[in-house]
């Protein structure tokens, strides 16, 4: 059999990071076993799709580097790829229905019979499932007078308006587009025994299901576009790695039944398989999402990394092209998570002049002769003449031994001097890549400052 997976979002609203998890999920199916990821438009609601959610979902999955085979600027043999541009299909599949005599009218909805008895069917992550839509469909719950009350079990499939239901296009499009398994969220779970009844009404064997847990917050609510870390966009906006989030986002709900946590995208691609989905839902912790994005930061080429945080620089004010870039980023990589961390991280390196953190000085202002000491620092900074990282580690301990101190009591009044705060990389190194007048300056700045 050939594999092929579909992810079939809505355009009325941002790519919220479930919905990315499904697409990831169905991505990575379809790529380990060398079938088709399609990407299918679920337009139908015209008051609320529009081309900029559209854009902003694509966007978000070619950043992810979910690319799809067969959808929206791809092309296909199965398409259109928006379901707006599917009436004629759905109407001819409406036909077969009311020509085998499986639908009716109803207040001018048409509706689906749906069979009388139960229908089982295997879930590759909930197990066996069995109901009966009889059963299931004849009672409702009525808002009005709060009681259940009877309901006509029977589906509608086509509205009195003439547009057609999510269940009966989604099925006729899985059908249509040769969909082999169908991976999405738990949610949808309560669906599939209606989806399965319509797939046995066209003869037609329906596809593999695997319905994956859904992402929760920590206090196990269901996470909505306002929660930290629901929309993909932000992700771009705040600097994580695109391997980094895929590497999160596949964590929750599937594990590689090992110790093993971090995994660039092509790992996933070889390692996923849905027998590691658990049925448990998962617990999303964005706190955890950034250290997993920290470590693809660290196992990063310096090359690729000056690629990707070359907007964050631009924005910072930080010349790209300075030959000291590469080897500040390697100073900013074991201290940042995100790449919006590193600019300030590095800033001191290439800033003409320093602000001094208010803080930072008050730890040291009011030191009997801090003044003095700072001055006899510039003066010892001033005389290394192999400014390299030996060279300035001697200068500071002569300078210190000059003055009767151990050298770590000029560590702290020199790191704030030349980077304006007591944290920061790690300070000899720094100072290297600031050269040794702009280290000098800045001393004796600080110095008349406390005077």
């Amino acid at each position: 059999m050939t594999v092929r997976t579909r992810f079939a979002p809505s355009p009325t609203g941002f790519l919220h990071i479930g919905g990315a998890r499904t697409a990831l999920y169905n991505w990575l199916y379809a790529r380990k076993h060398g079938g088709a990821f399609v990407l299918r438009v679920e337009d139908t609601d015209a008051a609320r799709s529009t081309g900029e959610s559209l854009d902003i979902i694509l966007d978000g999955l070619r950043w992810l580097g979910l690319d799809w085979d067969e959808g929206p600027a791809a092309g296909g043999e199965h398409g259109p790829y928006y379901q707006s541009e599917r009436r004629g299909i759905y109407d001819r599949y409406l036909e077969k229905l009311q020509t085998a005599g499986l639908v009716y009218e109803d207040e001018g909805a048409v509706r689906f019979r749906v069979p009388d008895k139960e229908i089982t069917f295997h879930d590759e992550v909930c197990a066996d499932v069995t109901v009966n839509l009889k059963e299931q469909g004849s009672r409702r719950y009525d808002a009005e007078t709060k009681k259940e009350v009877e309901a006509n079990p029977d589906i509608v499939v086509r509205r009195p308006d003439g547009s057609f239901i999510f269940h009966f296009v989604n099925v006729v499009d899985d059908i249509e587009m040769r969909i082999s398994h169908v991976i999405r969220g738990e949610d949808h779970l309560p669906n599939t025994p209606k989806h399965l009844a319509l797939f046995e009404a066209f003869g037609v064997e329906p596809p593999v299901y695997a319905h994956i847990p859904l992402n929760l917050n920590p206090n196990g609510s269901k996470m909505s576009k306002r929660d930290e870390g629901a929309l993909i966009h932000e992700y771009v906006e705040k600097g994580f790695l695109p391997d980094g989030v895929n590497n999160y986002m596949a964590l929750l709900g599937w594990s590689p039944k090992d110790d093993s946590e971090i995994f660039d995208t092509a790992t996933l691609r070889e390692r996923f398989d849905l027998a590691g989905i658990t049925p448990s839902n998962s617990k999303f912790d964005y706190e955890k999402c950034r250290w997993v994005n920290g470590e693809h930061l660290r196992r990063m080429s310096a090359d690729a990394l000056a690629v990707r945080v070359a907007p964050f620089l631009e924005i910072a004010g930080i010349d790209k092209e300075d030959e000291r870039i590469l080897p500040a980023l390697e100073l900013a990589r074991e201290r940042a998570q995100l790449l919006a961390d590193i600019p300030p991280v590095i800033a001191p390196v290439f800033s003409n002049g320093i602000d001094w953190e208010e803080d930072a000085v008050a730890k040291i202002d009011g030191r009997d002769g801090i003044a003095d000491l700072l001055t006899a620092l510039a003066k010892g900074l001033a005389s290394v003449e192999d400014w390299s990282g030996e060279g300035i580690k001697a200068g500071i301990t002569e300078t210190a031994e000059g003055l009767g101190l151990k050298m770590g009591k000029l560590m702290q009044p020199c790191r704030i001097a030349v980077t304006g705060s007591t944290a920061g990389a790690d300070l000899v190194p720094m100072m290297e890549l600031i050269g040794r007048e702009e280290c000098v300056r800045r001393v004796e700045g600080l110095a008349a400052k406390l005077t």
